[in-house]
């Protein structure tokens, strides 16, 4: 296939933002390979001081035109990465927004006894900082885009031991489809990707994590675990003008386990 600006699966010449890429392990680093192999370019965020020694090698692997600290907690640090965007490229085609967060007690309790705070902060990054991403994306969106979210089948059954990121990620899943029909109108689509199991650091987080993963890997309909580069390549796909007939939705990559699980 040759990767040119007039091939509908290409993404030469787009620009696109990456947030959440902590390590080469990473769902969020498996996306930004595929973007960067479709012929993308790339900002990508680390989350702060401790973290850029692993995100680095891989920003510059991919040749990242803007590397830029971004914790969504920070004042005005999420702002920051878009003004960067702005007066570089001046535009953005598309955004990746693959951050998640509760606090351990809370992750690890029942919902019924998680507190406010850990409520509120779950809720905040994982869900509430995407719907910030869009604010910021929009205005450099002129000719359309895609931003992206990472989902999880919690989202919509009760997986033993998700707890509270079961309720944000519901959240997260409806702020799609509402900013979808919103955000519609100037061309810009809306999507959550929901990736089965991998073992990535935010996994670990999850209590009897292992278990979880060998259930996906038995019921699973391919009896395998998908990879983050399988993720990476839906993503992309759905990032191209291929895909332009689709916003709004929760996008299973999965190996089949949510139509059985």
């Amino acid at each position: 296939m040759v990767l040119n600006d007039t091939n509908p699966m290409s993404l030469v010449g787009k620009k696109g933002l990456i947030l959440g890429i902590a390590n080469d392990k990473s769902i969020a680093y498996g996306c930004a390979k595929a973007f960067r192999s479709l012929g993308a370019d790339l900002a990508i965020s680390y989350l702060n001081e401790k973290a850029k020694p692993y995100v680095q090698p891989l920003a510059e692997e991919l040749e990242a035109e803007i590397f830029e600290p971004v914790d969504v907690r920070g004042e005005g640090e999420l702002e920051a990465i878009f003004d960067k965007i702005s007066a570089k490229w001046g535009r953005l085609d598309f955004a990746l927004h693959s951050i998640a967060f509760a606090p351990k007690d809370d992750l690890h309790g029942r919902v019924v006894d998680c507190s406010r705070e850990g409520f509120s902060q779950a809720m905040d990054i994982s869900c509430h900082s995407f719907i910030r991403m869009a604010h910021y994306a929009e205005p450099l969106m002129t000719k359309g885009g895609t931003l992206f979210t990472m989902s999880y089948f919690g989202a919509v059954r009760v997986i033993d031991n998700y707890g509270v990121m079961g309720p944000v990620k519901a959240a997260l899943e409806a702020s799609v489809r509402y900013l979808a029909a919103e955000l519609g109108p100037k061309g810009i689509r809306v999507h959550a990707i929901s990736p089965g199991p991998i073992k990535t650091r935010a996994g670990s987080g999850i209590a009897h994590f292992d278990e979880l993963l060998d259930k996906a890997t038995e019921r699973a309909p391919e009896h395998r675990l998908v990879t983050i580069e399988e993720v990476g390549l839906t993503t992309a796909f759905m990032a191209t003008d291929g895909a332009k007939g689709i916003t709004g939705h929760t996008t299973y990559v999965d190996c089949g386990y949510s139509i059985v699980g």
